[in-house]
């Protein structure tokens, strides 16, 4: 009897067990139900196009980039599938120094003008998230503002070579050193700061430099890391700045304004590029030279985007997050 009575109980358990999950899972969110059959094939569909759309033009390009003058003839511009291939249009891009001289350029300009970015946005942000900082509201006012109204092309460029910056290299920098956009979403993270974290290390007798230094960059590397790599990006591909301020001095050209000349020609190298391209502009394709280039720019971002990634992916959400 005893028995009977224990297996009807554990019977109205399970099946109570049962009842339970079935209104449990009729209670959850949408987000949270397990996806359907033609959910997920819709997932896969658009992952994978995004991924072709992505993967297709860089694949043109590099391959373009190592074909022969007959293969891009035969394809009638870019070439789809490998048709004689060949490193000559890169061995003749590196024998030229231009090109090795815009790259060097380029790296020096984004090291350095992100490094300057960086500082400026970070003190500025830091110290327009700080309640208690002098002005900071007003100072915060004339920011935004700027966001919308500007002084316009022509203004700037007279302050810019009325104070000397005509073929300067730091006009190639500061210009467009700071983003007010930036700054506001490090100080949007500055000011989610643990209140009692900053208050202990001022009991502790830490100044504004240390709190800084020890507080507030190590607890906002995600965001760090991502407005670097903005910055970063926006001096690598950058050229206009140079059409401004120094057109006529190709040593001081970076590698994107080089590649946009040369496309703009379709022949040898320009201006004092007497050497290297202009000479064996007969002999090889232009078309594969120019990808030859523009694989030559990609690459430093693919170095570094595998390194930045975890960040750029951890403050992209947690910015979501935040609002």
């Amino acid at each position: 009897m005893t028995e009977t009575l224990t297996i009807r109980s554990s019977g109205r358990t399970r099946g109570d067990a049962k009842v339970s999950r079935g209104r449990a899972r009729s209670t959850r969110p949408a987000w949270e139900e397990p996806p359907t059959a033609v959910g997920r094939a819709a997932k896969g569909l658009t992952l994978g196009g995004t991924l072709a759309v992505v993967l297709v033009p860089l694949w043109i390009v590099v391959l373009t980039s190592f074909s022969t003058p007959g293969a891009i003839n035969r394809a009638g511009g870019l070439v789809i599938w490998p048709d004689g291939l060949t490193t000559v249009a890169y061995r003749q891009m590196l024998e030229d120094s231009t090109v090795l001289t815009a790259l060097l350029v380029s790296l020096g300009i984004t090291v350095v003008g992100t490094a300057v970015s960086m500082v400026v946005s970070i003190l500025c942000a830091y110290g327009l998230s700080r309640p208690r900082s002098l002005g900071h509201r007003f100072v915060l006012v004339l920011l935004i503002i700027t966001m919308f109204v500007n002084g316009g092309l022509i203004p700037t460029f007279l302050v810019v070579t009325g104070l000397g910056g005509y073929g300067a290299w730091w006009a190639l920098i500061l210009p467009g050193a700071v983003s007010v956009f930036n700054i506001l979403v490090l100080r949007a993270f500055y000011s989610e700061t643990s209140g009692e974290l900053i208050d202990a290390a001022r009991m502790d007798g830490a100044g504004e430099w240390r709190i800084l230094w020890s507080i507030v960059l190590p607890t906002s590397r995600a965001v760090t890391a991502v407005i670097a790599l903005f910055y970063g990006v926006g001096y690598w591909n950058s050229f206009f700045n140079v059409m401004l301020y120094m057109p006529t001095d190709s040593e001081k050209w970076p590698l994107q304004y080089v590649l946009l000349t040369y496309v703009n020609r379709a022949t040898g190298m320009p201006g004092s590029f007497n050497g290297g391209f202009g000479n064996v502009a007969t002999q090889t394709a232009p078309l594969s030279l120019q990808m030859a280039v523009v694989v030559l720019t990609l690459v430093p971002l693919l170095l570094v985007y595998p390194f930045v990634q975890k960040h750029l992916r951890t403050g992209v959400l947690t910015g979501a997050i935040k609002g």
